[in-house]
């Protein structure tokens, strides 16, 4: 049996840069960071001449052709499998949460499966293999940060040139800087599931017709990835916050299901409470807060958002990437 593992993220600055409405055209930089929440994925080796798959349902089929799951069914096809496989995924947060799941579980069965075939895989093949799976063949309107920032981990620097390329570069941050940025942030859970793909294809339109000045939103939004990587770099976490706001403001008119009434109303509420910035994860539209908050506030910040029914996530950097938890397959 492998049981391999890829943790979620965290998009710190520049997030959507990466997105190919936008970067096949302009290039994209953003700035993510892995915590220490995964998914985990077990490969066995199954008895019979067939396939067991257990997700959020059990599959038993023949023979990989018959699969329903279509990131398992295109990850065996990619790594050559077609039967005599047992598999099962198990995740330690909600789906479309906003927090990069389904890459993260695209980056851990990969990793798994090659595994099992005994075949060591750089990180950057990981990452390229997984966005071949969602973008190239399921035609999914992502980008390729979750994909990489699963596979490399860390805080984590990206380039997406705009013929596809990417270039990674883990952001030099002293320890003290990254023990008191990850204090000073603070996660809770909206209690809303979403489709991210509604909100990304909603962004695309609005990006390629430049609707609302879209693009120039976009190049702001980018800067706002560079200064990111410069004030963490210099310590300066306070101005962080600051800048969350702006790339909130930014974002959220991008597509007008990105955010909500009751959305809105969070938001509003976490600054009164002495939040200086925050955002919505991922797409928006629901999911999972992240608000900035100096020490003297968290405690009013974290009531304030407890009485408003939010769920806090505690969470810690991951700076191991995509790995092999455990290797017990001997034939």
């Amino acid at each position: 049996m492998i049981v391999s593992r890829a943790p979620v993220r965290f998009s710190l600055g520049g997030g959507g840069t990466d997105l190919p409405s936008y970067s096949r055209e302009h290039g994209g930089f953003l700035v993510a960071a892995a915590i220490d929440k995964f998914i985990f994925v077990t490969v066995a080796k199954r008895f019979y001449d067939s396939l067991r798959l257990a997700y959020s349902k059990t599959e038993e089929v023949d023979n990989v052709d018959q699969v329903e799951h279509r990131i398992f069914r295109e990850a065996l096809r990619l790594t050559g499998f077609r039967s005599g496989l047992e598999l099962q995924s198990l995740a330690e947060l909600p789906s479309n949460s906003g927090l990069g799941s389904s890459s993260s579980f695209t980056v851990a069965l990969l990793n798994g499966l090659h595994a099992f075939r005994r075949e060591y895989v750089p990180i950057e093949q990981l990452a390229e293999e997984a966005c071949k799976i969602e973008i190239d063949i399921l035609g999914e309107p992502i980008g390729k940060q979750d994909q990489y920032i699963a596979a490399y981990g860390g805080i984590t620097a990206f380039t997406f040139d705009p013929d596809g390329k990417v270039h990674a570069e883990r952001v030099p941050m002293k320890d003290e800087v990254i023990d008191e940025l990850e204090s000073n942030l603070s996660i809770f859970y909206s209690g809303v599931e979403r489709s991210a793909s509604s909100v990304l294809k909603e962004q695309a339109k609005t990006v390629s017709s430049n609707t609302d000045d879209a693009v120039a939103r976009m190049h702001r939004i980018k800067q706002l990835g560079y200064d990111t990587k410069k004030l963490l770099i210099e310590g300066n976490i306070d101005a962080y916050g600051e800048l969350l706001h702006e790339h909130w403001s930014n974002k959220r008119k991008l597509a007008s299901n990105m955010s909500d009434g009751v959305l809105d109303e969070h938001y509003d509420a976490a600054r009164k409470a002495g939040a200086i910035g925050g955002k919505l994860m991922g797409a928006g539209g629901g999911g999972f807060f992240m608000f900035y908050a100096r020490p003297v506030d968290k405690r009013h910040l974290h009531e304030a958002m407890v009485a408003r029914g939010l769920k806090p996530l505690r969470f810690r950097f991951d700076f191991d990437g995509a790995r092999i938890a455990a290797n017990f397959h001997r034939s």
